[in-house]
């Protein structure tokens, strides 16, 4: 018995060093929202407060994802077939995503007009916490509602553990790059106008 007891409590330990890696990337969502044992040989180890760039030749299309937005109306990435795309994965509840959002602004402001759009993923929240974060951080650009992180769970082998989160998608929405920590205009601005110049 105090055997099986001093296995249970190494395993406890274990599991709690885990969960401490993927806070320290940013603020945690909670639970692990992507399946981390699906295959494939570009998978992103999430939660290690890394980013990548993908080469070309190696990118994996994104899920055509969709949901309500925060205002109600209904959205499909399909519909932006042709643009490059940033999905941001937020909370009301997370400092960095507080200190993340003018950053995102300047990114959005200085790219849209060469056919760049924004989409955040607001997960583990309340529709008017949500609504009124973006009124107070002044962002322009619409957000899905995806309280229980279902969004998350299709990025099979990119999964976005950590809040916040970055993925950049090319013009055939393909996924170009992923950032695991809040980001500055100077972090994700280069990247962003990198794949929007791509012909692809």
């Amino acid at each position: 018995m105090t055997t099986h007891r001093f296995a249970l409590s190494r395993m406890a330990l274990s599991v709690l060093a885990a969960v401490g890696l993927v806070v320290a990337a940013g603020c945690s969502t909670g639970r692990n929202p992507a399946d981390q044992q699906a295959g494939g040989q570009n998978r992103f180890i999430a939660g290690s407060g890394k980013s990548a760039i993908m080469p070309v030749a190696k990118r994996d299309t994104a899920p055509n994802i969709s949901g309500t937005l925060l205002d109600g109306k209904s959205f499909q990435l399909s519909t932006l077939n042709g643009d490059v795309v940033v999905l941001n994965f937020w909370g009301s509840w997370c400092a960095p995503c507080r200190a993340e959002a003018p950053e995102l602004m300047a990114v959005y402001n200085a790219t849209k007009a060469s056919g760049v759009r924004f989409i955040g993923i607001n997960v583990k929240d309340q529709t008017q916490l949500a609504l009124a974060f973006d009124r107070t951080k002044k962002v322009t650009y619409p957000s899905i509602f995806d309280p229980e992180g279902r969004i998350a769970l299709q990025f099979r082998n990119y999964p976005p553990n950590a809040i916040p989160s970055t993925i950049v998608l090319d013009r055939r929405h393909r996924i170009a790059a992923i950032f695991l920590r809040p980001l500055l205009k100077s972090d994700l601005l280069p990247v962003v106008q990198r794949v929007a110049r791509e012909q692809v």
